[in-house]
């Protein structure tokens, strides 16, 4: 770690990825002198090959505008590179190291044979026109095409990157590559070649897993007030599937504050979700404003000044605090998933966990959406394509076995299990093996 931050200061969030990880797998990583002697820390931690390019489009004024572009293949030791795009105005290489880096380990727990990899832009959707948004599709693709493919590297949706966005990049890639290969993108249209329940599964999966983590405490989510930040295609998901389980959402937020949904959110409020998202606005106002005494608005605050039992962070890196975690645990949750990626800030999972709440990372929680994508592929690649009920079977399959990873790894001598650890250790096992079978390369 100390080499690391002296090569690349600045880069927080690859940082603070990686010393997870490390802190977790010390004393394993100690009873393998193989791993040592190959390396395999010092090969693991930095990606495979960065690529980065500049994305010139043109705007509804007939302005020439410019982005930069990335896409980071990380690790394939265990398949071709799998990973989203995300289009956002934060976006930089640190983040997309760091996502790349949870990538892999998180593709490793699916039980799927796919690397990790991330890219993206840090083109703002916010404010921008369908013909905008399809420009900068297109001549972004122009830049990534020939960096990716079927079984090489396949990219996916991700913050700011949606079925719309995917099917312009697609359109764009079949014109270059002359190639109708559909298993080069996933998150696909469903009438060419997506999966069922692809733009659900991240949501779905999510509360599969905290379905196992409160059974195997003893407890159920039924009756449960659930509060989730964010309102994007995450969010959208795990509040159908936590309302289906019989738990009532009682808040969503944006960066303009959050909504309180006292009685649980409706099916129309569900399916209004997908309107805020596409409209661009990013303000969760909006709900409020759609259906009055329903929903009330908080400006500035944050989903979890809402009282919950579980709260799930569905938005962006780093977004809950240690000042969030205490407000949380004073208002009484007892439990915290990250549906986002490393949700939680170092200090709030700290204190969450020492204060006895049940908490799970990022890369055991959120790996439906992912797995799903590899689902997708395989769909692809037979040129077949399965029932909802074929892959809802198969998501839950795949949740029920990271659970039960998780577990191996992550018990405690309380019988307690820590998450994180157990995590973290079963996907970097994994990776850690695969590379030490083929050799130093």
């Amino acid at each position: 770690m100390a080499k690391l931050q002296v090569k690349y200061p600045g880069e927080n969030e690859y940082l603070q990825a990686v010393q997870e990880v490390l802190d977790s797998i010390e004393d394993v990583y100690n009873q393998h002198p193989e791993f040592e002697q190959a390396k395999i820390v010092e090969r693991m931690v930095e990606p495979d090959r960065i690529f980065t390019f500049r994305v010139t489009w043109t705007d509804d004024r007939g302005e020439v505008q410019t982005n930069l572009g990335y896409r980071i293949q990380f690790n394939s030791a265990i398949g071709p590179y799998k990973g989203g795009l995300r289009f956002h105005r934060a976006v930089t290489p640190s983040m997309l190291k760091f996502l790349g880096f949870e990538q892999t380990f998180k593709n490793a727990l699916t039980t799927l044979p796919m690397g990790g990899a991330k890219g993206g832009s840090d083109f703002d959707p916010a404010g921008k026109s369908n013909n905008e948004i399809m420009r900068f599709c297109q001549a972004f693709m122009y830049e990534l095409w020939q960096c990716i493919g079927p079984d090489q590297d396949i990219p996916a949706g991700d913050v700011g990157v949606g079925g719309r966005e995917i099917g312009y990049m697609y359109g764009m890639y079949k014109k270059l590559a002359r190639q109708y290969n559909t298993g080069v993108l996933t998150g696909k249209g469903g009438t060419w070649g997506g999966s069922i329940l692809r733009p659900e599964a991240t949501g779905f999966g999510a509360l599969y897993f905290v379905e196992h983590v409160l059974k195997h405490a003893g407890k159920d989510i039924k009756g449960c007030r659930v509060a989730l930040s964010g309102f994007g295609n995450v969010a959208w998901g795990a509040a159908i599937k936590a309302t289906e389980l019989g738990a009532k959402v009682v808040a969503i937020s944006g960066p303009d504050g959050v909504c309180e949904i006292p009685e649980g959110i409706t099916k129309d409020m569900i399916d209004y979700m997908l309107v805020m998202r596409a409209s661009n606005r990013n303000k969760v106002q909006d709900m409020a404003d759609m259906f009055p005494g329903k929903a009330v608005f908080t400006e500035g605050k944050k989903a979890w000044s809402v009282k919950c039992d579980i709260a799930l962070p569905c938005a962006f890196q780093n977004e809950l605090s240690e000042d969030d975690a205490k407000e949380l645990v004073a208002n009484g949750t007892w439990c915290v998933c990250e549906v986002s990626n490393m949700g939680c800030q170092p200090g709030a999972i700290h204190y969450l966990q020492h204060n006895g709440i049940l908490f799970a990372p990022g890369k055991a929680v959120n790996a439906g959406g992912v797995a799903t994508s590899g689902l997708e592929m395989t769909q692809n690649a037979g040129h077949i394509s399965w029932s909802g009920k074929e892959v809802d079977d198969k998501l839950h399959f795949i949740m029920q076995s990271i659970h039960e990873q998780c577990v191996k790894y992550g018990v405690q001598p309380d019988g307690s299990i820590d998450y994180v650890k157990g995590a973290n250790i079963a996907g970097f096992m994994k990776v850690a093996t695969a590379m030490l079978e083929q050799g130093i390369i």
